[in-house]
Parts: C-alpha cells; structure tokens; sequence
C-alpha cells in the first residue's frame, strides 16, 4: 500500500460534535483534517460511507456505492444557494453535542433534505444545472438502481407501518418489484419522478461536499483509508438490484447468511444476517460487481481496507433462520482469482486486510500471496496465561511483528485502549505496564499508571514506534475515552456507531506529542 512508514487516526465523520445531531462533512470535519496536519499524520481512517440502515450500522447499509445523507452539512448548502436558509434550522431538541440519537436526525433531516433538493432542482444555475446532470450520466451504473430501489421502499415501509405488518423487506414487494423486473421498475420511475430526483440530488450534494473534503485532506498530505464490509446488508440496493449474485430463494429469502463461529467477542458467535454470495456465479463475469464495487470505493477513498478479508479464502455460512452462529460451517471462498480479477481491472490497488480473527494457514497463505498488509491489534496481545507458557511471543507484540502489516491499539469493534484498561484484570494491567515501561513493577503501581492515563500514552507510543509500516491510532485513544467512547459492541443494540467528541480536545498539546512521536519513529516523513 505504501513504501514509508505511515501514520493516522481512526475517526469517522458522525463522530464529529459541533453540527447538528449528528457529524457531518461540514466545518468541524475541516478542523479535525487541520488538527492531522498540525499532529503531522499523512493518514485518516473513516468507517463505510454508506446510508446507514436499522440499528444505524455503517456496516449494513443500503447502498455499497451510495453516501450517507445523513452526513450532507446544510450550513454549506445554505451558502451555495441550494437550500432555503430558513429550512435548515434544526428544532431545539437536535443537539450539537452528545451521542447521536439517529432516530431523532431521520426525523428531522431527511424532510429537510427533501426540501433542499426541491429547492436545488427549482433554483439552481445552469452551471449547477450541468453539474449535476453530469454527476447522474457518469454514476448511472449505480445510482439509478439506489434511486429506485429507495423510493419503492420508502413507500412500501410506510405501508407496512400503516398496515402494521412485520417484515420490511423487499422480498414482501409486490412479484415485478420484488425480483427487481426491468418493466415493472421502469414503470415505478415514471409514476414516481419527484421522488426519484429527491433521492439522486441528495446523492449529488453527498458527492459535492465529499469531493471537496477528501481534496482539502489531499492537498495537506492526508490520504483517506476507506473500509469496505466484505458482505452487503439483505434490505439493500446490492442485492434487490444483483440477486442472482446471492445464494437467495426465489422470493428473495436468504439460503444462509453471513456470520463467524464463536470467538474473542461472543461465545455464541456473531450472526451477522447478511446474505452470501454466489461466487461461481460471480466467477462468471470476472467478478464484474466487485470490480465496480473496489472501483466505486477508490473514487472516495484513497486506500481500503477490506472488512473480514479471511470470508475470500473460506466464510462462515450459518442456515438461515438460526438464533447464533454456532451451527454455521467453513465454505471454501473466492480466494485469489477474485483479486487476480481486481488487478486485471484496476491495477495494483492500496488495500489493507482486515485479518483478525479464525486465521489459518490458508488465510495467511493468501493474504502474503498478494502481498497485502494485515492487522495487528495492541488489544489482542498480553494474555497472561499465554505470556507465562510462552513469554512474550504473542504476535500482536509490536516487537514481534513483520513490517507489512498495520498496527492499531483498538478497532471500532474494540473497547476504547483506556476503557480496556479500566477493566482489566491486576495480573493483566502488570504485564502490559512491565512491557510498555520495560522494567518490573508491582500490581498497584502498574494501576496506577493506567488510571493516570499514562498507560495507555505508552501504548499508543507502542504502536507508532513498532516495525509495522502501517499505524493507526483510533482518536478516542488519543484523547482518553473511556467505555463512553466505544463506537461498537459486537452481537449487542442500543447504543453502538452514536459516540460523538468535541474537537476542542483535539489540543494543540496532543498534536505536538503526535507529530513529536511520528517523527522520532521516522513515520511520515
């Protein structure tokens, strides 16, 4: 992906306060883009840009290609003359700080986006005019599906609501609109134009503001990292619109969905419900969707990092309609000749491997086949039992890593590094202190190093100052989060991807210490 040792923070874009609801792509993610240049980072790590679906998931979204609405700023569309000023005041009880609450940002935004996109198509400049049409002849490979697909649902989710039906869900679409039939979604369109360019324009002002951002972070040495979720959400655009391209039933239920057996996060596993691919069929085309698909990201994205990179070589495939993963069974994937596909296509392409998990020779066969950097996570290394029978050999050890590969002290899917420690057991939080400080010390002075927060400053250090080329640093760690920062518990609802900061505690302090350690570990220069 890179010759140079490299660096960055992980942040995604809701997770910035200061706008209202929820973070959006407007100033507050320009001063975050500032604070990496002044903390001397050349990387960003975001989560999937998509439209977020139920339980507010970037890693179920409706669209693999599209952007999420939800984060357009309309202050700036408001300047560009796109929007009615007085529409986009949002009501007292949206706030500018403080966990996202979707349910109430839906509400509130999506009509006012609805608004500004009449307003767009009612007042814009023949220059905007153009623009825009532009934008819509060269995207139509994905847009006009995610148009259609969108507007049927929304009509169809009301409905079922009204109805107080269970199951919104294409499959329960009427027959043409439900196998996705060329006549029946030609009809829907025509008898549905309003709605249609309402859902293409908000894609528009998505695609504007996001060109704009990802430019500005270019032109100060930022590359963007992008992730892309290996499985795809069943109530999407990506599959109502490819369905022979999944392993689906007639009437669109799932044959078997997507999980992972029981591990470091769950007893039980993690099922996950996404639908899996049938990628004979796939193998047909030369992988034509996932080459769209790789293409569409890396015209965001700088860099990508694939999500469960080890579901190529074999996935976990659970019959449909079980309560855990448990009962699931290893399937042989795609594995090189869906790469060799990529690359024929597109070239040599910057991609991380998310390697982490049930990892086998297999997989490690493929990921060093192709030459990819995987992951290690700081998180994953100082097991006690393992440490006294084995020393410290565990390969998530930053001394025992390889260069190729991407260090990170946490994922999202992580404890934040101080919430971890909070929890951690004495015999635990003694072993990482002696390893971080590199000298004996007892159980109590090892706590106290980690309630003060010093701890975790070594850890972060850790990971900037090991072999691994790659370094990326979630920004709650950098600023001290707690549990209250953690973005995802896996197999759990409620509260998870709603974590907001404020860019205050982005410090000039925290920047100099970063760009101090970036540079004495010769990372980004």
């Amino acid at each position: 992906m890179t010759k140079n040792r490299t660096s960055g923070i992980l942040a995604h874009p809701t997770s910035f306060g200061g706008s209202a609801g929820i973070g959006t792509l407007g100033a507050e993610a320009y001063k975050f883009i500032d604070w990496l240049a002044q903390a001397g980072q050349t990387l960003w790590q975001i989560l999937p840009l998509g439209p977020t679906g139920y339980g507010d998931s970037p890693y179920a979204s409706f669209s693999t290609f599209a952007g999420n609405p939800l984060l357009i700023d309309l202050e700036d569309l408001a300047k560009r003359g796109w929007a009615d000023p007085a529409s986009i005041v949002p009501p007292e009880w949206i706030k500018s700080s403080g966990p996202v609450d979707f349910g109430g940002v839906v509400y509130w935004k999506n009509p006012v986006l609805d608004a500004a996109a009449d307003y767009f198509q009612n007042n814009c400049s023949q220059k905007d005019r153009v623009a825009y049409e532009t934008f819509k002849k060269n995207n139509a490979v994905w847009l006009d599906n995610y148009a259609s697909f969108m507007t049927i649902k929304a009509f169809y989710d009301a409905k079922a609501a009204q109805e107080k039906t269970a199951g919104i869900w294409f499959k329960y679409w009427p027959e043409g609109l439900r196998s996705c039939e060329s006549g029946a979604v030609a009809k829907w369109n025509a008898e549905h134009p309003q709605e249609i360019e309402r859902t293409k324009t908000r894609q528009f002002f998505f695609a504007c503001q996001w060109g704009r951002l990802k430019q500005y972070a270019n032109d100060k040495g930022i590359k963007i990292i992008g992730d892309i979720p290996i499985f795809v959400a069943p109530d999407s655009a990506d599959v109502w619109g490819s369905q022979k391209l999944f392993q689906l039933e007639e009437d669109g239920t799932p044959k078997a969905v997507a999980g992972v057996p029981p591990d470091y996060f769950s007893a039980t596993g993690q099922l996950w419900g996404n639908p899996l691919y049938d990628w004979d069929q796939m193998a047909k085309d030369g992988y034509c969707w996932w080459v769209s698909r790789i293409r569409r990201c890396l015209s965001l994205v700088d860099c990508v990092r694939i999500d469960h990179f080890r579901g190529f070589e074999a996935y976990w495939s659970v019959p449909y309609g079980e309560d855990t993963a448990i009962n699931g069974k290893w399937i042989p994937g795609p594995g090189a000749a869906l790469f060799e596909s990529i690359k024929k296509a597109l070239g040599d392409i910057p991609i991380i491997a998310e390697d982490l998990g049930v990892i086998t020779d297999g997989v490690r066969a493929l990921r060093d086949g192709l030459g990819l950097p995987g992951m290690k996570v700081l998180q994953f290394a100082f097991d006690p039992t393992e440490a006294k029978n084995n020393g410290m050999v565990n390969p998530f050890l930053p001394h025992m890593f390889s260069p190729n590969c991407a260090v990170y002290t946490g994922t999202h899917d992580n404890q934040t590094m101080q919430g971890w420690l909070d929890a951690a057991s004495g015999e635990v939080i003694q072993i990482v202190a002696q390893y971080a400080f590199g000298r004996q010390m007892e159980e109590a002075e090892a706590r106290a190093l980690s309630d003060s927060g010093q701890l975790r400053e070594e850890l972060v250090k850790a990971a900037i100052a090991s072999s691994a080329k790659i370094a990326v640093i979630p920004v709650q760690d950098i600023i001290g989060a707690g549990d209250e920062g953690r973005m995802n518990a896996p197999s759990t609802v409620g509260t998870n991807w709603t974590w907001r900061f404020d860019l205050s505690q982005l410090t000039p302090a925290r920047a100099s210490r970063l760009a101090f350690l970036s540079r004495i570990y010769g990372r980004n220069l």
